[in-house]
C-alpha cells in the first residue's frame, strides 16, 4: 500500500502483523524513508504481513486431509440439482447445515429472505419422434413451465416468434401444434478442444487494465431517461415483458408445446433454464422442453423437406406456491481477538439450474467455501476477526439471495442508508467460475488491495496464482457487497470448460469437476481469510458509491434475438 502523504525525510513506516506474541511470526519491519530515496522516485510500499507457519498448517489440511470432493458427492450426486426453492434446493441446505456444524461452526442456520416466489421440480420426462420412424428425443423440461397432463401428441411447426409482428403472422396457425421457436441451425465441426487453462499471455492480457474509455466487460443498463440505441440489448426486464407477451399469445392460440434448441450446444450437450416466471402473480409458461441440438436439427431438416413428423410427450412437473420465501445458509467460526465484532466473509450460491446436477455451477464453489471454513477450523489458527460463511439461494434469478442478505445486514443500495454492520465487515471473498483453479483475482476497481493481494499470492506462486487484474467482473455475488462500498471479490479461474460444455447444461456434473483445482482453491481462499481476520486494520474500501434507486425499465420494444432467461 503506498503512502504518498508520508513521504518526507526521516518519516518511519511500520507494518505490525496481528497477533505479534505468537512465535511464528516475522519481525516487525521498519522502512526509513530518505531524501535520497525520495529525489531517485523510488516508490516505497508497506510490506504486507505474511504468516508462512499459518500457510503450512493450511497447506497440511487443505492438500492431505482434504474433504471438498466428498462435500462435492453429496451437493450434486445426493442433493442435485438445486433450483432455487425446490424441494432439492432445501433438502441440500439441510445437509449444508449439519455439515457445517460437523466442521465445528457455530450459528449455523438456514437464514430467511424473500419472497422469492413458486417452488418448481421435474418428476417426469418422456419425449418421442413417432413418425416418419420411432426415436427417443433427449431434452430438459424448462422450469417454471407446466406439464403435459399424461401423454400427447402433435405435429410440429417452425415458429420462430421474436416480435410483436411474429405473433400477427401466426394467428390461428397453432392450434394443436408443438412450435418450434427457433430456425435450423448449423452445428460447427469442433476443431479447437473445449476445455483449457490460462496460459502466461492471457494472464498478462487479464492484468492489463483496459483501455480508458473502452466498453466495460460488464456494462450495465442505460442510464434511466437517457438515449438508447435502436440495435442495443434488451434489458432484462424488457426481455421477460415480451416473454410474456408470447407465452400468453401461444396459450391463447392453443398451441401444445414448445420446443427450443441449445443453439451453443452440441454433442450431445444440452443448455436449458426457465421458460416461465417463479413469481406466482404471473403465469406459468407452457409445456417447454430444451432438446439435444442434433435431433432438434433433424426434425427441421424433416419438416423443411415437407415430410410429415408426429412427437409424443410426457411432462410432470411439480409447482407449489405454499413457501414463497428462500434462504441463504450461514455460520461462523467466532474470532478470538480485540476485532471479534469485526467480520470476514466467504460465500459462494448454492442455487443452479436444473439440467444436470449443478456440479461446476456451483457447487464446486460452494464445496470450496465449506473445505475453506473447515480447514481454518481444523488447523486451529487464532483468529482475531470472526469468520462468516455464506451460501447464496437465488442468484440465478439475479443474485438475489446475497442482495437481500446485503440490504438486511449492511445497506440498502437504493437509498445507501448503511447499518452498524457495515463498518465491521473487512471483506468479502467469491468462488464462482466452475472447476478452474485460481490464477489471480480482480480488484474491482480497488487500486489500495494490489500490494495486499501480490504479499498473499506471493507463497501460492508455484501453484500458479499470481495475477492481479484491476478490472471488474461481474454475474455473481461479490457484485451485492460491492454495490454498497463493501470489499467484494471475485477470483480468476482457469476457464476450462465452463463456457463451452457445463454452464446451464446437462453436462454441469460431478464427474466435469477436477480435485486438485477444488483443493488448490480452497487452500489458497483458506489462507487469504485467515489473512484479512488477523490484519491489525481492516480492508481498505473504494469511496461509497451513490444511491442506486431501481428505475422502471422503459417499455418493451421489438427484439431481433430470440428472448432469453436472465441469469
Amino acid at each position: 500500500m503506498t503512502y504518498p502523504s508520508y513521504l518526507a525525510a526521516g518519516v518511519e513506516l511500520y507494518s505490525e502483523g496481528p497477533l505479534m506474541s505468537q512465535p511464528f511470526f516475522t519481525s516487525t519491519k521498519r522502512l526509513l524513508l530518505t531524501p535520497a530515496l525520495l529525489l531517485s522516485g523510488v516508490l516505497i510500499t508497506a510490506q504486507e504481513k505474511t504468516d508462512l507457519s499459518a500457510i503450512n498448517r493450511i497447506k497440511a489440511e487443505s492438500l492431505a486431509n482434504s474433504k471438498v470432493m466428498d462435500t462435492m458427492f453429496y451437493l450434486t450426486d445426493v442433493y442435485g440439482p438445486r433450483l432455487t426453492n425446490s424441494p432439492n434446493h432445501y433438502a441440500a441446505g439441510e445437509w449444508a447445515v449439519k455439515r457445517l456444524e460437523e466442521f465445528g461452526l457455530v450459528n449455523v442456520h438456514m437464514e430467511k429472505w424473500g419472497p422469492f416466489g413458486r417452488a418448481w421440480s421435474n418428476k417426469y420426462y418422456e419425449g418421442h419422434m413417432v413418425e416418419p420412424r420411432f426415436s427417443s428425443l433427449v431434452g430438459i423440461p424448462l422450469a417454471w413451465t407446466t406439464g403435459t397432463g399424461g401423454s400427447v401428441t402433435g405435429e410440429p411447426i417452425m415458429a420462430s416468434i421474436r416480435t410483436e409482428a411474429d405473433m400477427e403472422k401466426f394467428k390461428g396457425k397453432l392450434k394443436g401444434k408443438i412450435v418450434m421457436s427457433s430456425a435450423l441451425h448449423e452445428l460447427p465441426f469442433p476443431t479447437t478442444p473445449e476445455a483449457r487453462r490460462y496460459t502466461d499471455s492471457d494472464l498478462s492480457s487479464e492484468a492489463t487494465a483496459p483501455e480508458p474509455g473502452a466498453t466495460p466487460r460488464f456494462g450495465g443498463p442505460p442510464a434511466p431517461g437517457g438515449p438508447r440505441a435502436a440495435n442495443a440489448p434488451q434489458s432484462r426486464e424488457e426481455r421477460m415483458r415480451l416473454q410474456e407477451k408470447i407465452t400468453q399469445f401461444l396459450k391463447d392460440e392453443g398451441a401444445l408445446l414448445v420446443l427450443s434448441e441449445s443453439t451453443n450446444g452440441d454433442g450431445g450437450t444440452i443448455f436449458a433454464a426457465s421458460g416461465g416466471s417463479y413469481d406466482p402473480k404471473k403465469s406459468l409458461g407452457l409445456p417447454a422442453v430444451a432438446l439435444m441440438p442434433e435431433q432438434y436439427n433433424r426434425i427441421a431438416r424433416l419438416l423443411d423437406h415437407n415430410i410429415p413428423v408426429k412427437l409424443e410427450f410426457n411432462i410432470e412437473n411439480d409447482i407449489d406456491d405454499s413457501h414463497p420465501d428462500c434462504f441463504n445458509v450461514i455460520g461462523e467460526i467466532p474470532g478470538a481477538g480485540k476485532h471479534k465484532d469485526e467480520i470476514v466473509m466467504l460465500g459462494a450460491h448454492f442455487d443452479s439450474w436444473h439440467g444436470g446436477t449443478g456440479a461446476t455451477d456451483n457447487a464446486a464453489g460452494s464445496a470450496v467455501m465449506m473445505e475453506a471454513a473447515r480447514v481454518l477450523k481444523a488447523s486451529n489458527l487464532p483468529l482475531d476477526r470472526t469468520v462468516r460463511i455464506a451460501l447464496w439461494g437465488g442468484e440465478e434469478e439475479g443474485l438475489l439471495g446475497s442482495r437481500a442478505y446485503v440490504k438486511e445486514h449492511f445497506a440498502d443500495r437504493e437509498t445507501m442508508k448503511l447499518t452498524s454492520e457495515h463498518a465491521k465487515l473487512s471483506g468479502y471473498f467469491n468462488y464462482d467460475n466452475g472447476t478452474g483453479k485460481i490464477r489471480g483475482v480482480y480488484l474491482q476497481g480497488n487500486d489500495m488491495m494490489r500490494p495486499i493481494f501480490e504479499s498473499w499470492f506471493e507463497p501460492f506462486k508455484d501453484m500458479g496464482a499470481s495475477t492481479i487484474s484491476i478490472r471488474n467482473t461481474g454475474g455473481t455475488d461479490h457484485l451485492s457487497f460491492d454495490a454498497v462500498g463493501l470489499p467484494g471479490f471475485q477470483f480468476i479461474q482457469d476457464p476450462m470448460d465452463y463456457e463451452t460444455r457445463t454452464h446451464h447444461s446437462n453436462m454441469d456434473v460431478y464427474d466435469r469437476i477436477q480435485a486438485g483445482d477444488l483443493m488448490q482453491a480452497s487452500t489458497i481462499i483458506a489462507d487469504f481469510v485467515y489473512n484479512t481476520a488477523n490484519r491489525p486494520d481492516m480492508l481498505p474500501r473504494k469511496p461509497l458509491p451513490k444511491p442506486q434507486p431501481e428505475h422502471p425499465a422503459p417499455a418493451a420494444q421489438p427484439s431481433t434475438g430470440a428472448p432469453t432467461s436472465a441469469r
